[in-house]
């Protein structure tokens, strides 16, 4: 029969004290503590599984940070497993292999995988966007965890904490990119759950808003404020506002022009469509080049243009770095001092078009292709086609001829 050991005590394991060769103070059951040389005290036990002649040896830790009833537990987990036919060594190994993956797998490591997976579905700018905004209001918080640990109270602290800022729209945008994320993982088998339509009704609602412009009725008082104070500007600005009003197209499509598209002596400028927002997308970009259809009047802006800033590459040189073109601030710092801050923006220039042409009697198809707007017609390649280039290169010379018309009619009332 064999020796049934004494149960140990607190006491006894604090009193015993290192010798040359490791020893063991045995607790029962296989469990024993053993004391090596360095002072160190190891819990041990010692099983054995059904039809095997060998013994396998478990660690649970070290004392005292395992303490004699923890270790007393922990045995007699493993000696459940072993009645249920388990293996606890084969149990731990596995355990410690799914801790292993699920610490690989952190929010930040998948999240960083994910976006190398979209780069070819991105402009360079809207990666940069997306993963500059995760490295500054997610990762922090979040970017250390296993992705398959993170969530919705923890999903929705973080958008909270953006929020709480005043950043509501920040926290929108990285709400629908965080909830990609977890889709990614769990088409990767990485995670089960994306937490983030949970949180639907939790985060504040968005508040949809359109660009300032102003209305047709408000033009002859803009008008006549941009003439007042055509003297305090310098002349590229003036000539900038002009052509913007005059163009309607987007501020970036007018500020990143070089002279190389423009074709002074044939009166033709024409965009190519690698740089309209539709030609840009990565997936079906709009393959058509944009006439601008530039007035009689716009020709003149830009020949005295020409003599401003025709040794450049671009029609609106940046000021501090001449390589560069004018950045689209250059528009809303020109309405500030004009006083239309919040009132009028480079693209309501396209809103105020928009309604001017429309009550000129325009047709709205010529109006929205002019536009380079997308529409439910199947435009495709046929987009730019001729029989649309006279209408509206005459409905362009009639809208500059109905400013110029206002612009008078003030001039006679003053």
């Amino acid at each position: 029969m064999p020796k049934l050991a004494t149960p140990l005590t607190d006491l006894r394991i604090k009193a015993a004290k290192p010798k040359e060769k490791p020893y063991q103070l045995a607790d029962g059951e296989g469990m024993y503590l053993e004391i090596l040389p360095s002072g160190s005290k190891v819990w041990r036990m010692a099983y054995r599984q059904e039809n095997r002649t060998t013994s396998t040896r478990l660690t649970f830790g070290h004392y005292p940070a395992v303490g004699l009833a923890e270790a007393r537990r922990k045995r007699a987990d493993t000696k459940k497993q072993i009645v249920e036919g388990v293996d606890p060594a084969q149990a731990r190994r596995v355990e410690k292999a799914i801790s292993a993956t699920a610490a690989a797998n952190t929010f930040e490591a998948v999240a960083r995988m994910w976006h190398q997976n979209k780069l070819e579905q991105w402009q360079p700018r809207t990666a940069n966007n997306i993963l500059r905004r995760l490295e500054q209001d997610v990762f922090p918080l979040i970017g250390k965890r296993p992705i398959a640990e993170v969530k919705a109270p923890v999903m929705l602290d973080v958008l909270r904490q953006i929020e709480k800022r005043g950043a509501a729209e920040i926290a929108r945008r990285n709400a629908q990119v965080c909830s990609q994320i977890f889709r990614y993982a769990i088409a990767c088998g990485i995670a089960e759950n994306d937490p983030v339509p949970a949180l639907r009704g939790a985060l504040k609602p968005r508040i949809k808003g359109v660009h300032a412009a102003i209305l047709v009725a408000e033009l002859p008082e803009f008008l006549e404020t941009l003439n007042h104070n055509k003297a305090r500007m310098f002349p590229v600005t003036r000539i900038l506002m002009q052509l913007m009003m005059l163009t309607f197209v987007r501020t970036s499509e007018l500020t990143e022009t070089p002279w190389s598209e423009v074709d002074l002596k044939n009166e033709q400028w024409v965009i190519p469509w690698q740089r309209m927002k539709m030609g840009k997308r990565k997936i079906n970009p709009r393959k058509v080049d944009h006439h601008v259809f530039l007035p009689k009047q716009g020709w003149a802006f830009l020949r005295e243009l020409r003599t401003y800033t025709g040794g450049n590459q671009w029609l609106f040189p940046n000021q501090r770095d001449p390589k560069k073109p004018i950045s689209n601030g250059a528009i809303l710092a020109a309405l500030k001092r004009l006083g239309y801050a919040g009132k009028h923006t480079g693209h309501g220039f396209r809103s105020l078009a928009k309604g001017i042409l429309k009550t000129l009697g325009n047709d709205i198809s010529n109006i929205e292709r002019q536009l380079a707007h997308s529409s439910g017609e199947a435009y495709g390649a046929s987009y730019d086609r001729e029989s649309f280039l006279e209408e509206r290169k005459i409905m362009m010379q009639g809208y500059a001829d109905y400013i110029d018309a206002v612009s008078r009619k003030i001039g006679d009332s003053n």
